[in-house]
């Protein structure tokens, strides 16, 4: 089999597994973590939005364009990208499985640069980071593909 990478990650942690075969066992090689994925906003932003004057002495909040938790999930996921795009350079792979949350797979979709995106064999849109690698082989197909 091809080198293959299998991808799976929240918003706080992505973990990296192989297969030796399409149907062998996953077997995890590497991780990265992401603590603020798992921070509340108000553990994430050090203050409320700011205030300002309206026309007529009235007074509104500012807010901002994305929530903190959107702004983490978008970092973490440009972030990994940037991680799997250097490692398809250095050849640590030569097709990819991502398996992520739905609030991150769209993010980190967008984040591949194209040369990585072409090595993606299969997505699933699932949050299977806490599980066992056992477990996670189960939601895989019986066979990985093998381009």
């Amino acid at each position: 089999m091809r080198k293959t990478w299998i991808v799976v990650a929240d918003n706080s942690r992505a973990r990296i597994f192989t297969a030796e075969t399409p149907s062998s066992s996953l077997i995890e090689v590497d991780s990265i973590v992401h603590p603020e994925g798992r921070m509340h906003d108000r553990d994430i932003t050090s203050d409320l939005p700011g205030r300002g004057a309206g026309s007529g002495g009235s007074r509104h909040s500012y807010e901002t364009e994305t929530d903190a938790k959107d702004y983490e999930n978008v970092s973490f996921a440009k972030r990994l990208a940037g991680f799997l795009d250097n490692a398809r350079k250095s050849d640590k792979f030569k097709q990819l499985i991502i398996v992520a949350a739905p609030s991150l797979l769209g993010n980190l979709r967008s984040g591949l640069n194209d040369q990585t995106r072409k090595l993606v064999s299969l997505e699933l849109d699932k949050n299977l980071s806490q599980l066992n690698p056992a477990e996670i082989r189960k939601h895989m197909p019986e066979f990985l593909p093998n381009k």
